[in-house]
């Protein structure tokens, strides 16, 4: 998430967010498909055995669909507080919200322990940026330069730093990062840009330096075993409120066109796993709805247009300021309609309401529910590149 940023949950740092106060038994419910007694007289069948994916997805029922749809956000320190949230309502992902001075065996224990909690294994995720934006923090998670910093030396060290920070991620069982951050801060506005250039979370001023970044990060990390989300689309970098802790923010120069878009169409040419929507407006490009409800921009401009068919993450959805006037249940539906994949908050008692609403639209409406079922194809194709989705 931004200052962002899931499920997402803040202020205490939104799933993305400098200030956040701040996991696999096989699946149970992934069934073969049944298949009537063969007769003696039947040729042998020539249809190939269904992937993984899709045998886990027949393996759900609606409930478990939408689950799968949801990243809840649970205390570093205390991840066990949420188990039996995420056990009721199936959710596919939790987000460590919060600072730890934990140890790795700690931490790496407790991760586990909640991950036993699931009947699929979740997808388990920290903001781990570097600089202001660092979730662990004990004596074996050393801390990490900002992106500015290291975005202004050589890539060797950025390729190493990064490497070696994802290690010790999925040494503890951390397999989602929700960065790198992929906006770009022109220098004319700097540290006046609040969710992003105040903290030093941009990799440079100039969009095609950030996308040389971008390129080192995203294989650096999914190489070692933590997949990647790029934030905050189409951008943050140019707003002059924080999402999470005002509303107004917008972005009056990004269009579909935008050169700034150029970090992120990196990263998903790097492979991505994910792309984290922010909660800003971007009126030349939806004049109509914030960038976490609108299907021209998480639809029609990064499915169709930039070609991304990975994990879309919303930003918080939870405790940021942006989304207030609207429900939780209702944030749900819109983000989803709109094409999103995974709700993310970080506020734990979201899960009812969120996963009521996916539901009972999804009950009523077949081309929403059509919808759930794609973003859960997406969320196990997620969990199959973090090689946690097994079948066999």
């Amino acid at each position: 998430m931004k200052r962002s940023l899931a499920v997402a949950a803040v202020v205490l740092l939104s799933a993305c967010s400098p200030g956040d106060p701040p996991a696999a038994a096989p699946p149970s419910s992934a069934l073969p498909p049944s298949s009537a007694p063969a007769s003696s007289s039947a040729a042998p069948s020539s249809a190939p055995p269904a992937d993984c994916v899709t045998t886990t997805l027949d393996g759900l029922d609606l409930a478990e669909r939408v689950g799968q749809l949801l990243m809840i956000g649970v205390s570093v320190n205390a991840p066990s507080g949420a188990g039996d949230t995420l056990r009721r309502y199936h959710v596919g992902g939790t987000f460590l919200r919060g600072r730890s001075t934990h140890r790795a065996a700690q931490l790496k224990s407790d991760i586990a322990a909640l991950q036993k909690r699931a009947a699929l294994p979740m997808l388990v995720a920290v903001d781990q940026e570097g600089g202001s934006v660092q979730t662990l923090k004990g004596p074996d998670f050393p801390r990490l330069p900002s992106a500015l910093r290291l975005g202004a030396g050589p890539n060797a060290t950025l390729r190493d730093t990064t490497r070696g920070s994802a290690r010790r991620l999925t040494g503890i069982g951390v397999n989602l990062n929700l960065a790198p951050v992929a906006d770009t801060v022109p220098a004319s506005i700097g540290e006046d840009n609040p969710p992003i250039g105040a903290f030093h979370r941009q990799f440079g001023s100039d969009p095609a330096k950030v996308a040389t970044a971008i390129r080192t990060v995203v294989p650096a990390s999914q190489q070692a075993g933590v997949l990647t989300t790029l934030k905050h689309f189409p951008g943050l970098g140019r707003v002059r409120v924080n999402t999470d802790t005002s509303t107004g923010a917008t972005d009056n120069t990004a269009t579909v066109n935008d050169p700034y878009l150029a970090p992120f169409k990196a990263g998903i040419e790097a492979g991505t796993a994910a792309v984290m929507i922010s909660s800003a407006r971007y009126p030349r490009i939806d004049p109509a709805a914030l960038a976490a409800f609108s299907k021209p921009v998480i639809t029609g401009l990064l499915r169709e247009k930039i070609g991304f068919d990975g994990l879309e993450f919303s930003d918080d959805l939870g405790a940021a300021r942006a989304v207030t006037t609207v429900s939780p249940a209702t944030r749900a539906t819109r983000f989803v309609a709109a094409g999103g994949d995974m709700v993310l908050t970080i506020v734990p008692s979201d899960a009812a309401p969120m996963a009521g609403a996916l539901i009972s639209k999804a009950e009523s409406d077949q081309a929403f529910r059509a919808r759930v079922d794609d973003a859960a194809r997406h969320v196990l194709q997620a969990k199959q590149k973090a090689g946690i989705l097994r079948c066999g």
